[in-house]
C-alpha cells in the first residue's frame, strides 16, 4: 500500500512490496549468477535463504543514472548482504531497475525525503549491521566495507570522517551547525563528522537504542546515541561533496541548509531535556537572582 504524504509527523503505511506481495528480497537467479538490466549485470551475493549478516539501505527518488551501480556495489560489500530499496515518488524507471536488481523493494507513490525513507529501510531490515547510502553516489564496495568493519570490530555508529570545507571566509551553515553539536555533546573530537553524511554504518544495538523513527532526523539519532553511551567513532573519509557535484548544483538552487540545521536544533532542543537547560555545563558562581 503506497503512503500518501511526506511529512516527518505523519503516520506512515505499510509499504508496497515489488513482486506480488513477496516479503522476502526478490531473487531471480542462483546465487553468484547475473542479472540483466538494459545496460550491465548487477551481481548477487551469499545465500537468498541465509538471514543476512549486513543490510544496506538506499532511499531512491529518481536515480536512474546511477541506481543499477549502487545496488551492484552495495551486494558486493559481504557474503550475505541484503540490499533494502525505497522507492519513493520515482518516475523515471528507477522502480524496474530496483526490481529486477535482486534488491528488497520498498515502493512509495510519494516523496518521503531520504531521512525518511532511511527509517523505514531500517525498520525492514533483518541485518546485524546497517549501512545507509545514497542512491546518486557510486561508492566501491572496498570504501563501504570499511564501515560495515568497523561496527563488527564494536563500533556502533561508524561515521563518514567528512566534516565539510572550514577554511573559507564564510562556513556553510550546516558544516557549522554539525561542529556546534559535537563540541555541545562532549565529542568536538568528532569535528563535524555526523549521522547527516552518508555512508554511515549502525549496530543493532544502536537502532534499538534509538529506534527507528530518530533516523529521521539524523543529528537527533545521533545525539541520542552518545546520549546513551554507544561507541561512536569517525572512520574513514569519503568526500561526498566531490562524489556529487550535480548534488552541488541542486543545492544552490533549492538549499537544504534549513532543514539540516533545523534538524540539529532539534537535537539539542533533545539533549536538553534529557540533561539540563544548560546542556550539562555548569554556570559558575554568577548570582543571577540577585539581578531579578
Amino acid at each position: 500500500m503506497a503512503i500518501h504524504g511526506g511529512s516527518r509527523s505523519s503516520r506512515m503505511r505499510k509499504p508496497k512490496f515489488a513482486g506480488k506481495g513477496r516479503k522476502r528480497p526478490i531473487r531471480q537467479a542462483a546465487a553468484g549468477q547475473e542479472h540483466s538490466d538494459d545496460q550491465n549485470p548487477i551481481y548477487l551475493s551469499g545465500d537468498p535463504w541465509q538471514a543476512p549478516k549486513v543490510s544496506v539501505i538506499v532511499p531512491v527518488m529518481n536515480e536512474r543514472r546511477t541506481l543499477r551501480r549502487v545496488i551492484r556495489e552495495a551486494f558486493r560489500i559481504h557474503p550475505h548482504t541484503e540490499v533494502i530499496v525505497v522507492i519513493n515518488g520515482s518516475t523515471d524507471g528507477s522502480l524496474d531497475i530496483a526490481r529486477r536488481s535482486g534488491a528488497k523493494v520498498l515502493v512509495y507513490d510519494r516523496p518521503l525525503g531520504h531521512d525518511v525513507g532511511r527509517s523505514i529501510g531500517a525498520r525492514e531490515a533483518m541485518g546485524d549491521i546497517l549501512l545507509f547510502i545514497d542512491a546518486d553516489m557510486v561508492i566501491p564496495a572496498a570504501k563501504l566495507r570499511v564501515f560495515v568493519d568497523a561496527v563488527a570490530k564494536g563500533t556502533d555508529v561508524a561515521l563518514n570522517d567528512y566534516s565539510g570545507p572550514v577554511d573559507l571566509s564564510v562556513v556553510h551553515g550546516v558544516v557549522l551547525a554539525k561542529h556546534a553539536l559535537n563540541t555541545l555533546l562532549g565529542r568536538a573530537d568528532l569535528a563535524g563528522a555526523s549521522m547527516t553524511a552518508i555512508p554511515h554504518a549502525i549496530s543493532r544495538r544502536a537502532l534499538s537504542a534509538f529506534g527507528c523513527s530518530a533516523l529521521s532526523v539524523p543529528p537527533l539519532a545521533h545525539t541520542m546515541a552518545i546520549r546513551h553511551g554507544l561507541k561512536v567513532e569517525r572512520v574513514v573519509p569519503v568526500n561526498v561533496g566531490k562524489l556529487n557535484p550535480v548534488r552541488l548544483k541542486r543545492e544552490r538552487k533549492n538549499s537544504l541548509e534549513p532543514l539540516i540545521v533545523g534538524d540539529h536544533l532539534e537535537a539539542i532542543h533533545w539533549w536538553l531535556r534529557h540533561t539540563d537547560f544548560r546542556g550539562g555545563y555548569e554556570d559558575g558562581f554568577r548570582q543571577r537572582g540577585m539581578v531579578r
